[in-house]
């Protein structure tokens, strides 16, 4: 019997035993790749930087620049070294660190200068440009010079070049400034098509968020005003290159049939065009503008180049913390209901934080960095409230606005102290939507139909029936209640009445420009006055900075690098089998504002700002 149930039991038991071998073998494996994980994480942010022997700083940037980037630069960087590298064009690069970086390698006696190299330079907003190219002027003030080299600029690495010292341009290279312009697409057709109907709610003349839903095309009042905007921001963009180049904006961009006959004048040679037109001060071969750099800043046998430190690799000194606290708490992207996720604001996250500050005896001001086309009207109202929570508690509140604070980026601005926008700032649009499909259309005509009892109108709602008549005369009524607490909301802050408020409301668009005119905000500036105000209306002679923006966790960055690695490769794996104009509108959806992805407002109220999207 024994030998029976030896020889029955015998196989288990070795089945037993390698399940477990197994186990083990894979636990100590996540083990190991743990540890190694963390000897990498602390080898990297314990490393000294290099120091260059008097050398130039070599600004050669890659992806974009974010005021808040989704994984810290530090950790973005570890991450892409321990866990593979991802698409340059999805890098992220922290405004307000690059500007320290520029402003610290002012004063260093081992930076002797500063080189340009933006080939994998994505692009940043206008207002974020501007800010740069102000410690860019500040280092060139300093004494130091700013060399810029590429073989091909776009407008926004040319917009940084122009405060260059010297631009180089490769013989076989091009300046790209042709303007800007912006671009949404349009639904109606398509809806109809597939017999959706889309019910609108809104208040507003130029509140064109809803315009895909119910036209093919840009309405009149939405294109006079959008116009204004984008013209107020290519302006913008010509006074300032124009006047780094020491030329006048009509010399620098002379209109597209001038340029023409200027291109054709050279043969079509981009690069004698460019210096025609005193975009660029020489035209030499890569190895003729190393010569150049090597004699500026001397030759580094062991890299084999110009002696130079790249920005990320080079080493911030922390600064002291003195005096009294301001705190910098950052609302960037969409504006939805619930915690925050990657470019968006979340408004349990953005109140919390802000509670925080209110709450911290240490904390005696306190910054607001909106850079938000809007988005939830319930999110945006519970920020709002927080806010003024903190006014009431005697904590100055200064809002500075980034690239955009428009619709809810202006209804969380409200309760500030004083509110301070750049020139080129999109705020305004003043108004609420809400947007209601269903799909009984769609259904009918497959032959499927939805019916049932209901104890009241209210209570028969469903996606696959149509709207009844009571709810939809409910919701305008909220809307335009919803609209009339915004321009009240306004005209408290900013002491107007309504009917004033209402005047420059209705939607509209403003660039900085035209806000400070009408009264939306106090002040033209930048983030260097925000600062300058929160500390005068605190009273402080000695202050920092305490930027509210959480780190992410080891696990957190493991698991957004594997993700971004993903992205970076499966949609061009994708695409490659898709026909050309089919992926060009793939990537025309995915431009489209993250906010449709995020219609969450338990009341489908929406104050956003659909046209204040990228230009380009």
């Amino acid at each position: 019997m024994r030998t029976l149930w030896r020889i029955i039991s015998g196989p288990f038991k070795w089945c037993w035993r390698l399940l477990n071998f197994i186990r083990e073998f894979i636990l100590n494996l996540f083990l190991i790749f743990i540890i190694v994980v963390c000897v990498g994480v602390y080898l990297q942010t314990h490393r000294s930087s290099p120091e260059p022997d008097k050398g130039a700083l070599l600004v050669d940037l890659a992806g974009v620049v974010v005021e808040k980037p989704s994984v810290k630069n530090k950790l973005s960087q570890i991450g892409r070294e321990l866990l593979g590298a991802s698409s340059n064009r999805l890098q992220e690069n922290a405004l307000f660190d690059l500007v320290d970086m520029l402003r610290q390698a002012k004063t260093d006696k081992n930076i002797t200068g500063l080189v340009l190299s933006l080939k994998d330079f994505v692009g940043a907003d206008q207002v974020s440009l501007q800010y740069i190219g102000k410690a860019l002027r500040e280092f060139r003030d300093s004494g130091k010079p700013i060399y810029a080299i590429g073989d091909s600029y776009n407008q926004a690495q040319y917009y940084l070049a122009s405060f260059a010292n010297k631009i180089y341009l490769t013989p076989q290279g091009a300046v790209d400034l042709h303007g800007l312009a912006t671009n949404s697409l349009y639904y109606k057709s398509l809806l109809d098509k597939l017999k959706v109907s889309t019910h609108i709610f809104r208040v507003g003349t130029y509140k064109s968020a809803v315009e895909p839903f119910m036209r093919d095309d840009m309405s009149p009042d939405a294109r006079d005003a959008d116009s204004r905007w984008v013209g107020v921001l290519w302006q913008n963009y010509l006074n300032t290159v124009a006047a780094n180049r020491q030329i006048t904006p009509q010399q620098l961009f002379p209109g597209a049939q001038t340029m023409l006959a200027d291109l054709r004048s050279v043969d079509g040679d981009t690069a004698q065009f460019a210096l025609k037109n005193k975009w660029v001060d020489t035209i030499a071969s890569r190895f003729s503008i190393e010569s150049d750099l090597i004699k500026a800043f001397g030759w580094n046998k062991q890299k084999k180049a110009f002696n130079a430190v790249s920005i990320y690799d080079y080493r911030m000194t922390p600064e002291p913390q003195k005096g009294g606290e301001i705190a910098v708490i950052f609302a960037n992207g969409a504006i939805i209901d619930g915690p925050e996720t990657p470019g968006s604001v979340g408004s349990d996250t953005t109140t919390g934080q802000i509670r925080d500050a209110r709450l911290d005896p240490n904390v005696k001001a306190i910054i607001l960095r909106v850079n938000s086309p809007g988005g939830s009207v319930s999110a945006s109202e519970m920020i709002r409230s927080e806010l003024e929570a903190a006014r009431k508690a005697g904590k100055p509140v200064v809002v500075s606005m980034g690239g955009m604070a428009a619709s809810g980026g202006y209804w969380i601005s409200t309760p500030a102290n004083y509110i301070i926008a750049s020139p080129s700032t999109l705020t305004g649009s003043i108004g609420i939507f809400g947007v209601v499909n269903t799909f009984e259309n769609t259904l009918a005509s497959i032959g499927v139909h939805t019916d049932g009892v209901a104890t009241s109108p209210l209570a028969d709602l469903s996606a696959t029936k149509a709207l009844p008549p009571e709810f939809s005369q409910m919701m305008q009524l909220n809307i335009e209640n919803g609209y009339k607490n915004f321009i009240t909301l306004v005209g408290k802050a900013r002491n107007k009445t309504p009917e004033e408020v209402d005047k420059i409301a209705q939607g509209h668009v403003w660039a900085g420009t035209d806000a400070k005119t009408n009264g939306l905000v106090d002040q033209l500036g930048d983030f260097d006055d925000a600062v300058a105000k929160a500390a005068e209306l605190a009273k402080l002679q000695q202050f920092h900075l305490n930027w509210y923006i959480e780190e992410p966790s080891l696990i957190d960055l493991i698991l957004s690098q594997a993700s971004v690695s993903i992205y970076a490769h499966l949609p061009a794996m994708i695409q490659a089998f898709l026909p050309v104009p089919t992926s060009q509108v793939n990537a025309l959806f995915n431009a489209q504002p993250v906010f449709f992805a995020h219609l969450t407002d338990p009341q489908n109220r929406y104050a956003y700002c659909l046209s204040c999207g990228d230009v380009q």
